[in-house]
């Protein structure tokens, strides 16, 4: 109540201008409603990007679609590995929305008036609407295609759950004449729609099929950095990626451009045509191999015909490039096309065909091995071309008689006529003459004991022995026995006959190494490595047995009626090798040859493995008809015109269908 004072007149009523408390509390709202002004204002103004972003991010969708790949030709431009058409019928739920909305009504009402007190709930009546208009159009394929294909009720709610924005797949792998009949029924408008994506195929067959290798699909498709949407919510239809051979060491360039499209989507995740922006996938860059299909065909056919495993190597002498590759058994490419099933897969494996021989198989050389012997022994000047050695069948080294390849006695024999006749005992007594140093530390000159260097996967297993080598692996000295082993190419000698055929391409040009290559270019330049340091005379030495064997040595067969080969001089070096296992001793039939001797311009290197222990598995009876038939391929072509060419890397050919004609 208002204070009163007294004075003379009585009583006087008094009034304070202001209260303090008053004048708090007023400062107090004022600075709240200055901060909610402030945030406010933030709020809309400072932060409104980020709320934009925010509300993008909610309501905007991109789809990734992969780029078709690139083909694969080989050196003359014809195709080894294509892409075709494959055809299927999807369905886009996101335009199904009235007709699942309308079915959902029908059978809640249906449940209700059945009087069944045990009714779904929602999400199950939800989800039996969404089977039962799918099945409807499902029957509608079905009736124009004469199928019988079921509907996957799991698979349809998972997709409608985790990928609803992208088509949901009804039917795959159309005929032609099936899908020229639903292209002419399907309205334009109807959310049933015939894909067309691309998938691999094989014009020349499954040739060279370790070399080409295969795809496999891929849910990891990327777009590029320049692609926008990368902060959006992705949906990826399924691409592929190279697995083995060409296809996964030039994956990144084979692999097509990424296109797709970015939609608006409702709050139920339903997309609102049309979309945002859309960018078309681009077609995969072009790959022309070195490899010739032609020779790489007659290799692969003879060496069908022994019925026995093996691998071929076929390299131009003067630039490296590999015109065959070729591994047995092997698979046929087709099968894995669009997916390799299980039978397919456990045949490979039983079969023993998932193997790449001629860059992942290691085996001892046997007397092919004795080209390197020579250049060894003539450099260390233990051999020379006019002095002969005496064999008389076998050759003693300590209380061990090692014998002759046949157990004949060759009586005097010098270096051009031991390796015609493949003697065994002249190359043991220059073996053990040389050492072990020199004799190892020649072959690694020669690129024995590492990778080739070629593009596509190999083993690093290959293997030089010497005695550091056994003292450190077997805790073992190496004893003069081992030398003479080595020397003929067994042992613990272990090679690839795609390195047999760089060292025989070697041989050819009097060098020391080849690096062979996959690719082939136009006008490539000759490549060249340091000389051998065999002198003329040591050469031409070599030369002249390598070719006497071809004509009256161990590979005289190819002097019959059925291999002859008119007009080409070959120098060539036959070989059979061990291998002690569980079952017994096995034998690898060996032949390494270059032609023409005059002018060497391919070089070849082959290997049958026998099947039966103790069989002879010679190589001029199983290696040498495999190389006869690439020579005389090889003969054949040398007038023929060659095909168009392409570039190495290029584009050229007609444009693969786009995956789909909408995201």
């Amino acid at each position: 109540m208002p204070a009163t004072v007294q004075d003379r007149g009585g009583l006087v009523e008094t009034h304070k201008g202001y209260n303090p408390r008053v004048v708090v509390f007023h400062l107090f709202i004022a600075v709240l409603l200055l901060i909610l002004t402030g945030g406010l204002a933030y709020q809309q103004l400072i932060r409104t990007d980020a709320f934009h972003e925010s509300e993008r991010k909610q309501n905007q969708r991109r789809i990734l679609v992969p780029g078709p790949r690139g083909n694969i030709y080989d050196r003359d431009g014809r195709p080894l590995v294509a892409n075709r058409p494959r055809f299927a019928v999807t369905l886009y739920l996101g335009e199904l929305r009235t007709e699942f909305r309308a079915q959902y009504i029908r059978i809640r009402k249906a449940y209700r008036e059945s009087g069944d007190k045990d009714l779904p709930t929602n999400a199950q009546m939800e989800r039996i609407a969404r089977f039962t208009v799918v099945q409807r159009y499902l029957d509608q394929v079905n009736h124009a295609l004469r199928r019988d294909v079921k509907l996957d009720a799991e698979e349809l709610d998972k997709h409608f759950r985790q990928r609803l924005l992208l088509p949901y797949l009804l039917m795959d792998d159309l005929e032609p004449a099936e899908y020229s009949r639903l292209v002419e029924q399907l309205p334009v408008t109807s959310p049933l729609q015939v894909y067309a994506s691309s998938i691999r195929d094989y014009p020349r067959g499954s040739i060279a099929a370790h070399t080409l290798g295969y795809v496999t699909a891929n849910d990891a498709i990327e777009a590029s950095e320049d692609f926008p949407g990368a902060e959006l919510t992705t949906f990826k239809m399924k691409g592929t990626i190279g697995r083995e051979g060409l296809e996964a060491r030039f994956d990144p360039l084979l692999q097509g451009e990424t296109g797709g499209a970015i939609f608006r989507v409702d709050p139920a995740g339903f997309r609102v045509n049309p979309p945002l922006s859309r960018r078309q996938p681009v077609h995969g860059r072009n790959l022309r191999t070195s490899l010739d299909a032609d020779l790489q065909e007659a290799a692969e056919k003879a060496m069908a015909d022994t019925e026995l495993a093996g691998a071929a190597a076929a390299i131009d002498v003067r630039t490296g490039e590999v015109l065959v590759l070729a591994s047995k058994p092997d698979y046929d490419l087709l099968k894995f096309v669009p997916r390799l099933g299980h039978d397919d897969a456990r045949d490979i494996t039983e079969r023993g065909a998932w193997l790449n021989r001629a860059t992942h198989g290691l085996y001892p050389p046997g007397s092919a091995f004795k080209i390197l012997t020579a250049i060894a022994g003539l450099r260390a000047a233990t051999i020379d071309p006019d002095v002969t050695v005496n064999c008389q069948g076998f050759y003693q080294v300590g209380g061990r008689k090692f014998p002759c390849h046949d157990g004949h006695a060759h009586g005097d024999i010098n270096l051009a006529t031991a390796i015609e006749k493949s003697c065994n005992v002249f190359f043991y007594k220059q073996g053990l003459d040389m050492g072990i140093e020199n004799l190892a530390s020649e072959a690694r000159r020669h690129g024995f004991g590492r990778p080739t260097g070629i593009e596509i996967s190999e083993t690093r297993g290959t293997l030089v022995p010497d005695a550091d080598w056994k003292r450190e692996r077997r805790n073992e000295r190496w004893f003069p026995g081992d030398t003479a082993n080595l020397s003929i190419g067994q042992g613990d000698l272990l090679v690839t006959p795609l390195q047999m055929a760089t060292f025989t391409a070697s041989v050819a040009r009097d060098e020391l190494t080849t690096v062979p290559t996959i690719l082939h270019e136009e006008n490539r330049p000759e490549k060249h490595t340091p000389r051998s340091g065999l002198t003329a005379a040591q050469y031409a030495a070599l030369v002249a047995g390598m070719e006497a064997c071809t004509q009256t040595g161990t590979a005289k067969v190819l002097q019959s009626a059925f291999m002859k080969i008119p007009g080409l001089r070959i120098a060539g070096k036959t070989g059979t090798a061990q291998k002690q296992t569980p079952k017994g001793v096995i034998n690898f039939a060996w032949f390494i040859c270059f032609a023409p001797v005059e002018n060497p311009r391919v070089a070849i290197a082959v290997v049958v493995e026998g099947d039966t222990p103790g069989e002879e598995t010679a190589g001029g009876r199983y290696a040498v008809p495999v190389a006869a038939a690439m020579l005389k391929k090889w003969q054949e072509k040398q007038h023929a015109k060659p095909a168009g060419l392409l570039p190495l890397f290029g584009t050229a050919g007609a444009p693969t269908p786009a995956p789909a004609t909408r995201p």
